[in-house]
């Protein structure tokens, strides 16, 4: 290989990978010293899509990464914290904060981007105060950035004058839709459309490509970026699908529109950078956010259409796990406690029937190692836990309001009630790590542990079930056949330990499994603890 082409490929990967670095790391310091609270700023300020597009651009601008809200998005999609309609307009901000980027590098700060690094790394290396490390990592990001700008643009420079380069941006500006699968599958392999963009503006600067030829591979960077979103999808709920290929449609759609007015809007950007005098770098930001800006008020006023072409695309149920609570409305908390108590209980055994469910899931997990029951047993985890937190605030709040002695006997059962299903899921997530421990490392349990393992899971979920039941309609029978229950599934621990450790002295068990099975055995017995607990709360019988 001739040493000019060498240096040029090692400057311009080299650069891409510090660059990429820089971006990364920038984000990670912004998204620190936010607080890192990006989940609640997606959950809480989309009420609606016009929300949404300002939430989408402030997440993006904080994470530095379209992709990366986009992501944010679909699992919180996926978790029912956010509707369909919600999540289309957090992705239309998004494509418009992605464009900051873009705007970063448009000011030349390539010369000053080693002290700049070297502040961030000062910052990093020598201060222990959180804050401070934080912003350090986002100088270090920041100068990184344009770093790798520097090597690439340097990397890039010989390519104005490779023949067959020429000929391609030729190629590229008679034949608009070739610049746009070259900038789509360039934003794929990379995974960065902010890289890609990058990239342009170096090629812009220095003379390798014209605005013409630049633009189309602009538009096929917004289609690639939407790649990530569609991975994350992958195995998640019908309207995490959903979301993600809404992404994808309203890239194409936008990029689809401007390819068609493809010389107007070449001309609208000549027209601005003459005006503005702007740099390469800076025109080519001023596209991209211009394109996004556009397409967002081009296609805002569709969001329900293009919800319901999603919805006709991808048909199904949702299977989604909601974590928010439906019944908890805090007008009684003021106007009628004995309602607000009702209400405090529907939720409780709506948490209780995601805790059979969890149970199940894991169950099912642990007989057919199947990773899609794992993961909905993680999910119904995470919405108990959400569910306990909302509801135990509700109580709390409720506690100051004047009760009757039976009324705060009821309110006394259900704060109880709430902390023991909670443990319950805590039981459950934590046999499923086991599972999982058990099928990466190959850990075989025998045929009999199956079985006694089926049997007592069997019987766990039986008896949560009753003092679910026992609770939603203070049912003292269903109450006593916990206690029953429970007394079993100590016995049945008991019994099964022995016979382990009979197993594991023949040498028919291996050590790692034995650990398996009895950790198994040790949360079930425990989930049937909590079981009783709720039972006895509804029995007046505390311990």
């Amino acid at each position: 290989m001739d040493v000019n082409v060498q240096a040029m490929i090692f400057e311009f990967i080299g650069g891409l990978g510090i660059f990429l670095l820089g971006i990364k790391y920038m984000g990670e310091g912004l998204q620190k010293s936010a607080g890192d609270r990006l989940r609640d700023i997606l959950d809480k300020t989309t009420s609606n899509p016009f929300m949404g597009v300002l939430a989408g651009i402030l997440v993006t601008i904080l994470i530095q990464s379209s992709s990366g809200t986009t992501v944010l998005t679909v699992g919180l999609v996926n978790a029912g914290f956010m509707t369909l309609r919600q999540s289309i307009g957090v992705i239309m901000g998004a494509n418009i904060g992605t464009t900051v980027t873009a705007f970063i590098i448009g000011f030349d700060l390539g010369a000053y981007s080693l002290p700049i690094i070297a502040v961030g790394a000062f910052l990093l290396f020598f201060f222990k105060n959180s804050r401070l490390t934080n912003i350090g990592l986002t100088i270090f990001g920041f100068g990184s950035l344009f770093y790798g700008l520097e090597l690439m643009s340097s990397g890039l420079k010989p390519l104005r004058d490779v023949e067959m380069f020429h000929d391609l941006t030729v190629s590229m500006s008679d034949n608009p839709i070739l610049g746009v699968v070259i900038g789509t599958v360039f934003t794929i392999l990379v995974q960065s459309s902010s890289a890609t963009i990058g990239i342009l503006q170096s090629l812009m600067m220095e003379g390798a490509i014209e605005l013409k030829a630049a633009l189309p591979v602009l538009f096929g960077d917004n289609i690639g970026t939407t790649i990530t979103a569609v991975l994350a999808s992958i195995g998640a709920s019908v309207a995490a699908k959903r979301a993600a290929l809404t992404h994808v449609i309203f890239n194409v759609i936008g990029a689809t529109v401007i390819i068609i007015f493809i010389n107007f809007y070449t001309i609208l950007i000549e027209r601005i950078q003459t005006a503005l005098e702007l740099n390469s770098s800076m025109t080519i930001a001023f596209a991209h956010g211009i394109f996004n800006v556009l397409n967002t008020i081009i296609q805002f006023p569709f969001i329900g259409l293009l919800a319901l072409l999603v919805t006709k695309i991808i048909p199904g149920q949702d299977t989604i796990v909601e974590y928010k609570p439906k019944h908890l409305d805090p007008i009684f908390i003021k106007q009628s406690p004995a309602v607000a108590l009702d209400q405090a209980k529907a939720e409780i055994v709506r948490m209780g029937e995601y805790a059979i469910n969890g149970l199940e899931e894991t169950s099912s997990f642990l007989n057919t190692n199947n990773s899609k029951h794992e993961d909905m047993a993680i999910q119904l985890e995470g919405a108990i836990n959400n569910l306990d937190r909302e509801i135990t605030a509700y109580l709390v709040e409720l506690s100051g309001t004047d009760f009757t002695e039976m009324e705060r006997l009821n309110h006394s059962t259900l704060i109880n009630s709430v902390r023991d299903i909670e443990r319950i899921g805590d039981h459950f997530e934590n046999i499923a790590e086991l599972i999982n421990y058990k099928i990466s490392n190959k850990v075989d349990i025998t045929e009999q542990g199956m079985i006694d393992l089926n049997e007592m899971f069997d019987l766990t979920i039986l008896t949560v079930k009753e003092a679910v039941k026992a609770l939603d309609k203070l049912d003292r029978e269903a109450a006593m056949s916990v206690v029953q229950k429970e007394n079993e599934i100590d016995n049945m621990e008991r019994k099964y330990r022995k016979k382990h450790i009979i197993r594991l002295n023949e040498g028919v068990c291996t050590g790692a499994a034995g650990i398996v099975f009895a950790d198994i055995i040790s949360n079930l017995e425990r989930i049937g603890d909590h079981a009783v607990n709720i039972a006895d709360e509804v029995l007046g019988e505390k311990h």
